[in-house]
């Protein structure tokens, strides 16, 4: 099967979240199973600067584009797949987030640059490149891309379409104005196609146009369906319905596995648990914790926004502090909640240990020497970093949605009985109920025949990318089925 991959990010070459750790590692095992995958990225000036040895395919000018377009290849690093650059300097050769500028804000343009992507992506679907080759099916991934099978659409012979919601909470909404000054066509402004709440939506374009869509865990396919997620866009999911899919993200477990990990100052796996022990001990000096094994760490790791429920783990913190543990952190997001952290920092210095920003290596080192990862998330669309928690044998503590409550295994009595139990789950989204859950982690913590059972049990779970692959296979070919 040929299949043409759009992302507006790719782990190792750019990253916000979780959409580019899936980009870089769904494509690969796509290839892996022996098919014809190609994956298409913005030409972002920090990507070019990592990948010297590009090579200039071709250069175009897409229909509605007002400005030529530089089409590169290269490979993935580390791998044999091919990717895809598309560069138009004007657009994407600029500094830092692909989607923010220095300010923090918006880049003012952002709806011409996906609108100039997408209609690149256009042509390399419809082999108008110059390029002689052509997809069987174009794979899309959130509102950057969502033009894409709305345009390919329009067209009499195109490659089947998925579109995948990594987060149905960014939608790319723009005026009325950005949708006329575009050129698309009218008939477009509409609620049946890309009008929302008399703006202009880009992630409509793949919900709305393409063959089939996909979220990243089954209970999110569920979950966005109703009021309380849907982000209004429940009708529109309710009438496609038939076309939805949840799909769980798998986890790279090249790059996070415990054993092999080259960021952990002590490699470990499930039979021998030793080097877990002497990353936490490392991990406290790292963060000025006192070095004190018998005392549980939690970690957190993610944006500081009210999805991630941060505010409910700062609210019941006290609470837990108030007993024997400790919290390393790793994150960036609202200043509010950064400022919140920092005050308790400052009051506990000896129980909090505190990272603004992000860093990949330090993420691995607080994987590998937490002993509990608390994901109190308001709604999360699949999540990772509970799928990299229980590699490493810390037990995540998670709310019951979307992807959380299709991984994490809570250890309650039965299950702990069975032998299934991987983690700690709560269901209400308040400080009360995350403190409660914290508790039971807490209490069950120094028995040390249980907890060990539960995190050799959690070691063992496989969410591969191997598993997920096929099942986006199995979709794929229906797609093509069904045209």
């Amino acid at each position: 099967m040929k299949i043409l991959f759009a992302s507006s990010e790719v782990h190792p070459l750019i990253k916000t979240g979780g959409l580019a750790d899936v980009s870089g590692a769904l494509p690969r095992a796509l290839k892996n199973q022996r098919h014809d995958v190609r994956l298409v990225l913005p030409a972002y000036q920090s990507v070019t600067q990592q990948l010297p040895g590009v090579k200039t395919l071709a250069l175009i000018q897409p229909p509605g584009c007002t400005v030529p377009v530089q089409l590169h290849e290269t490979r993935l690093p580390d791998s044999r797949l091919r990717v895809w650059l598309v560069d138009i300097p004007e657009y994407f050769d600029r500094p830092g987030n692909p989607y923010l500028g220095p300010d923090g804000q918006d880049w003012p343009d952002n709806a011409q640059r996906f609108h100039a992507f997408a209609r690149s992506v256009v042509e390399l679907a419809l082999d108008r490149a110059g390029l002689d080759w052509q997809p069987d099916l174009v794979h899309c991934n959130d509102w950057q891309t969502g033009l894409v099978p709305a345009l390919l659409s329009l067209e009499p012979k195109r490659p089947a379409t998925v579109f995948t919601i990594h987060n149905l909470a960014y939608q790319g909404l723009f005026a009325w104005e950005t949708f006329r000054d575009l050129g698309l066509p009218g008939h477009w402004w509409s609620l049946h196609a890309l009008e929302f709440h008399n703006q202009f939506s880009f992630i409509k374009g793949g919900l709305v146009f393409a063959d089939w869509i996909t979220t990243v865990s089954p209970t999110y396919a569920e979950e966005i369906r109703t009021p309380a997620f849907g982000c209004g866009l429940e009708g529109l999911l309710q009438i496609r319905a038939d076309r939805l899919r949840g799909i769980l993200n798998g986890a790279d477990y090249r790059i996070w596995n415990p054993n092999q990990d080259p960021h952990l100052p002590h490699p470990y796996n499930g039979r021998s648990l030793a080097g877990k022990a002497a990353n936490k001990a490392a991990l406290q000096r790292e963060f000025d914790l006192p070095e004190q094994a018998q005392i549980p760490l939690l970690a957190h790791i993610g944006r500081l926004v009210a999805q991630k429920g941060i505010d409910l783990l700062l609210d019941c913190l006290p609470q837990v502090l108030a007993g024997e543990a400790q919290l390393v952190l790793l994150g960036s997001g609202e200043p509010e909640l950064e400022a919140r952290l920092q005050a308790l920092q400052a009051e506990h210095p000896d129980k909090i240990g505190l990272r603004l920003g992000y860093d990949e290596a330090l993420a691995h080192r607080i994987e590998a020497g937490a002993d509990m990862f608390v994901m109190p998330s308001r709604f999360e669309p699949c999540g990772l970093n509970q799928l990299y928690s229980l590699r490493y044998g810390t037990l995540p503590v998670v709310r019951r949605t979307g992807g959380l409550a299709d991984t994490v295994i809570d250890a309650d009595a039965t299950a702990r009985a069975a032998g299934t139990a991987t983690g700690f789950v709560f269901n209400e989204a308040t400080p009360a109920a995350l403190a409660e859950a914290l508790r039971r982690a807490l209490h069950l913590y120094p028995q040390t025949q249980a907890w060990k059972q539960l995190v050799q049990t959690a070691m063992r779970q496989d969410f591969s990318w191997k598993r997920s692959a096929a099942e986006y296979l199995q979709l794929y070919e229906t797609a093509l089925g069904g045209r």
